[in-house]
């Protein structure tokens, strides 16, 4: 006849072998996995805080769209949508290829290379036509080599952008419930630890619930530790991160697709900056093969402002 203490007996059997299972198959390697991607998102959030490149294109950007709006209501903002940054490349000139990207781009290498050459407009002012020429061909080359380089300094950025949040929060919820349950297995057995020889079993397992719940707990605060982070850097950069909760690594997502469009516009303007290094005789125009098509803009980019300035984004 079947009892009540048989079946008991069978469902503590049933939870002690799971809880063995739990413990055979802890996925030490997956802890360590999910630790990783942890910090990864949160060096991705300092990459982009104290990324001096990207702060000064979106500098270049918020000025750029505030000449481009003089005198309409929209010709003095102080920050806009990060997205925003997708969009330069519909935005062309009167010849309908140079993007207001290129534009963008143009400005900031020849600052930037100047920047780097320690040279002043009174010292470029007091050079021969053909030294200056040479000079400007100079700047643009280390300019763009610097522009280009933001692509390896956003490393992090990038794979953060491929990351599911989740996934990944799932993953630490399961991981986190497989522990409640074997906690309520070792007090069913110190329950009956005076009935059945259950102290060996949970001897067993007290051990390594210590260890396995240090790992546990550490994974949880790396987890809010960088989510925090992301929202803390999504709000420095997009304004109001509930717009955008349903997706917390969009930030990633935006930077990551916005340096894939600015690698390909920096290919095209070397090659456009080498085209009128070839077929010109003359010193080169401030912004050649740029100032017909954006003409509204030609040396306004800069008016006012520093290299050092941290724009409102």
């Amino acid at each position: 006849m079947y009892c009540g203490d048989q079946k008991g007996s069978i469902t503590r059997s049933a939870k002690n072998a799971r809880a063995h299972f739990f413990r055979s198959s802890f996925p030490v390697a997956a802890i360590f996995q999910l630790l990783l991607i942890f910090l990864f998102l949160q060096a991705a959030c300092e990459e982009l805080k104290n990324s001096r490149m990207f702060l000064k294109l979106l500098e270049a950007v918020l000025k750029t769209g505030n000449r481009m709006n003089v005198g309409t209501n929209r010709g003095d903002a102080q920050a806009f949508k990060l997205d925003t940054l997708l969009k330069l490349v519909d935005i062309k000139g009167t010849d309908g290829k140079t993007t207001l990207l290129h534009f963008v781009v143009q400005e900031i290498i020849r600052s930037e290379g100047s920047r780097l050459c320690g040279t002043n407009q009174d010292q470029t002012a007091q050079k021969t036509q053909q030294s200056a020429f040479q000079d400007e061909v100079q700047f643009r080359k280390l300019g763009l080599q610097v522009v280009s380089g933001l692509s390896g300094e956003l490393t992090n950025v990038k794979k953060s952008a491929a990351m599911d949040s989740d996934v990944l929060c799932s993953e630490v919820a399961k991981l986190a419930a497989g522990m409640t349950k074997i906690t309520e297995v070792l007090k069913l057995n110190e329950e009956i630890v005076l009935k059945e020889s259950s102290w060996k079993f949970s001897e067993s397992m007290n051990g390594f619930m210590k260890k396995a719940e240090e790992e546990i707990v550490r994974l949880q605060a790396q987890e809010k530790a960088a989510l925090s982070l992301v929202k803390e850097i999504t709000e420095y950069f997009h304004g109001n991160s509930a717009k955008v909760e349903a997706r917390p690594f969009w930030i990633f997502m935006v930077v990551r697709d916005f340096i894939s469009i600015l690698d390909h516009v920096c290919k095209e303007v070397g090659k456009i900056n080498e085209r009128t290094i070839y077929s010109s005789v003359r010193p080169m125009p401030l912004n050649p093969t740029l100032a017909p098509v954006f003409p509204g803009l030609v040396g306004r980019l800069h008016d006012g402002s520093s290299d050092d300035e941290t724009p409102s984004s």
